[in-house]
């Protein structure tokens, strides 16, 4: 039962606004947080389709003191999940309209003129759905290689397409195909949806799903063996663990997140990941002093800070709403604060922006206010990964009018 409560609390705090749903995940203490996180993101997916359901079926008109989160999981998993495992009275109570809730969904399938249930989800009447994007898989190189890895999946039953040679190819793989992305070196490509949680690699932390996005900011950072670096808004720490395979495990990594919950559970990902050369720190970042003499040899700076995440492909439908004006505000605010904090750090050689949004306010126009501020010294160093994709500072395109004209690409990462 405590899965199901968890979920439907995710669930009203997501209406409530209360957070982003990874936010609300990491906030519930729930102790299997992929298990949870999983439940609600496909609870979320099914959101329309399920609220159909239900009200044909009358659910909570006929069982009044069924919380309405409550009964949505609860009939997810009795629908389209791995069946109502646990739920105590509440599981009794839908079970108690099996039948009908079957029927509906039945009924639903032959009106919508689908088979399956993923077909459900095939937009129609104006409905609109976030587009599929393939399954990306990172080879941690701190405990495997690219080729051991391959080789395991090919005795799998996968079949393996090489390196694409195109963007296209990555949309056109179905089945067990996969494929090497044509850009990063050690990131594998897959279906859309397919699943790795209870593989052995990803088990054993040979493997981390890491959307491309995700991984471009510590790939362009490309900080070389022994460098001292600091990831300044780390948690959940994919990007901390990509960076510590750039570096070998190897020199330093300084990691800060104001977050107990998301850093305890960045702790136990880097330690799955082997990762030895980070130390963790439950601070904020803009209380760090930049001449404290533990940070006189930083000279690499990555800095993904919170945004309003709007340029994600995959946002889930209680996402979906436009970020308000007062919290773009509020939000390139203290994004301005941390760069501007960033480049203070006197030994420091290149750092790399990074957000997931494709607001001006949070990517171009931070990046320019800052420029601004601190004249030309850094112009030449400073790296903004925008969007999922790089764009230098020191050349074509500076400043809020160039970058009006730019063409900005939506990005697809899971932080």
């Amino acid at each position: 039962m405590a899965l199901y409560s968890a979920a439907a609390s995710v669930l009203a705090g997501l209406q409530r606004r209360e957070g982003a749903l990874k936010t609300l995940v990491y906030k519930s203490r729930f102790q299997n947080v992929k298990q949870l996180y999983a439940l609600v993101s496909e609870t979320l997916r099914y959101s329309l389709v399920l609220d159909s359901i239900m009200a044909g079926a009358a659910l909570l008109k006929a069982e009044k003191k069924l919380p309405p989160h409550l009964a949505k999981v609860l009939v997810y998993d009795l629908l389209f999940g791995k069946g109502l495992k646990c739920g105590g009275r509440w599981k009794v109570l839908v079970l108690k309209h099996r039948a009908r809730l079957q029927a509906e969904l039945a009924r639903l399938k032959v009106r919508r003129k689908v088979s399956c249930n993923e077909d459900l989800l095939v937009p129609t009447d104006g409905m609109i759905q976030a587009p599929q994007v393939p399954r990306y898989v990172r080879v941690n190189t701190l405990k495997t290689c690219k080729d051991d890895v391959v080789d395991y999946f090919k005795r799998q039953g996968y079949s393996y397409l090489g390196r694409a040679a195109r963007m296209e190819e990555l949309s056109s793989l179905s089945g067990k195909q996969f494929l090497l992305d044509p850009h990063l070196p050690e990131l594998l490509v897959f279906p859309p949806k397919t699943d790795f949680h209870e593989n052995r690699l990803y088990v054993a932390g040979h493997i981390i799903l890491q959307d491309k996005a995700s991984c471009l900011p510590a790939f362009l950072l490309s900080p070389p063996s022994e460098a001292h670096v600091i990831d300044a808004c780390a948690a959940p720490g994919n990007k901390t663990s990509h960076m510590a395979a750039i570096l070998k495990n190897k020199g330093r990594i300084f990691a800060f997140d104001l977050d107990p919950n998301r850093l305890a559970t960045m702790s136990t990902m880097l330690v799955q990941a082997g990762v030895s050369c980070c130390e963790l720190a439950n601070q904020d970042f803009l209380t760090i002093d930049p001449s404290d003499p533990k940070y006189n040899n930083v000279t690499y700076i990555l800095l993904d800070p919170s945004c309003s995440g709007s340029g994600m492909v995959n946002r889930l439908p209680a996402e979906e709403s436009a970020p308000s004006s007062e919290r773009l505000r509020a939000l390139a605010g203290f994004q301005r604060k941390a760069l501007s904090h960033a480049l203070r750090f006197p030994a420091l050689q290149r750092l790399a922006y990074s957000t997931c949004s494709v607001q001006q306010e949070e990517n171009e126009d931070v990046v320019w206010d800052v420029l601004q501020e601190h004249g030309t010294a850094f112009s030449s160093l400073l790296a903004e990964v925008d969007g999922g994709a790089e764009r230098s500072q020191d050349g074509e395109g500076r400043g809020p009018l160039a970058a009006r004209k730019k063409r900005r690409k939506k990005s697809q990462c899971v932080k």
